[in-house]
């Protein structure tokens, strides 16, 4: 029996009345022993010191990071047409986001990486391993860009907070239409 006979049977029998690309879920796996092993063989290759720690200070860094870069990824409106070839557009979802469908048609590798690249929760685990990796070969340059992906994560809190402050401030407002001209009224001139 062949691997894609062993995927198709073993996908059956773990989702019977549903699609799920376990073939493409192990081509997305592979990949990213493969990044990780990369980063490996260079960190070695390179002789670059590896930290016995990262201090908290890089973690929070890094964290932060990982959220905004995650989300700026999966979900701005600019960055879609990098998840179009995957994904279809279903609606705006607020501040410069948007919500996308996962492509069913295709491979399952195509559809395991739209839901990849439309799940800012799992593509975190491939920019952390990313940053974390950068942060040992490229110390300097990782911290200055995680500090501006921090700085623009901490802009939108402080974005939304500020509007909602406003809101508080002065109230809901209901929608306003505009007022029909006096001509299309029926009222015109005096």
């Amino acid at each position: 029996m062949s691997v894609r006979d062993r995927v198709a049977r073993l996908r059956r029998a773990y989702a019977p009345h549903e699609h799920r690309p376990l073939g493409g879920y192990l081509v997305a796996l592979g990949a990213y022993a493969g990044v990780t092993a990369g980063l490996t063989a260079v960190v070695r290759a390179t002789r670059t010191p590896v930290p016995d720690a990262p201090s908290t200070k890089d973690i929070v860094l890094l964290a932060i990071a990982t959220h905004k870069l995650s989300r700026l990824l999966t979900k701005d409106a600019i960055t879609s047409p990098l998840r179009a070839p995957f994904t279809s557009y279903d609606r705006p979802s607020g501040h410069g986001e948007v919500m996308e469908q996962v492509r069913d048609q295709g491979s399952s590798a195509r559809h395991a990486l739209g839901e990849l690249l439309s799940c800012p929760f799992c593509l975190a685990v491939w920019v952390a391993t990313g940053l974390t990796g950068s942060l040992v070969l490229a110390p300097r340059l990782t911290r200055l860009t995680a500090t501006a992906l921090t700085a623009i994560a901490a802009s939108d809190f402080l974005q939304l907070a500020y509007a909602t402050a406003q809101q508080a401030a002065t109230g809901p407002h209901p929608p306003t239409t505009p007022s029909p001209p006096a001509a299309a009224s029926g009222l015109g001139e005096v």
